[in-house]
């Protein structure tokens, strides 16, 4: 059937779902935001503790990825992912998901060939790019403070 372009496009028009960017925005924006200030709250948390600054942001990083990377064990970080669309990609529990994804995907073929083979499949390049990267950067850096002293 042959269809002119004008035609086309009313009739692709008329069968496309409506657009939900104002509603997904909002949403991204809320669950985003309501990471973060978990994220926050551990932070002081962890300071009035008495951790100092750093160990205290290690903490908070190594507490979200494993609640992230157990939130995705259950399934129920993908069901607020559902909601959340793009917030839930906030960079430190996004890369959890997306390293723990894979690996409950394949565990029904064994812990070497399904979990360890699969578990790096989505977070792999960013892991091997990350660490020439900032292997670079370390000589670079190193080179700079060389010269310079």
């Amino acid at each position: 059937m042959k269809m002119a372009e004008k035609e086309y496009g009313r009739l692709a028009k008329l069968r496309a779902p409506d657009s939900k960017t104002p509603r997904n925005t909002l949403m991204a924006f809320l669950v985003g935001g309501a990471i973060c200030c978990i994220g926050q709250a551990l932070l002081d948390i962890y300071k009035m503790l008495g951790s100092d600054e750093i160990t205290a942001g290690t903490l908070t990083s190594v507490t979200l990825v494993a609640l992230s990377a157990v939130l995705t064990g259950f399934g129920m970080y993908d069901k607020i992912a559902k909601h959340a669309g793009a917030g839930t990609l906030v960079p430190i529990t996004g890369f959890a998901n997306a390293v723990v994804s894979p690996a409950m995907e394949f565990k029904t073929e064994g812990y070497i060939l399904g979990v360890g083979a699969k578990i790096f499949i989505i977070a792999g390049p960013v892991i091997v790019y990350g660490l020439a990267a900032s292997a670079i950067y370390g000589i670079i850096l190193y080179l700079v403070q060389g010269a310079a002293a």
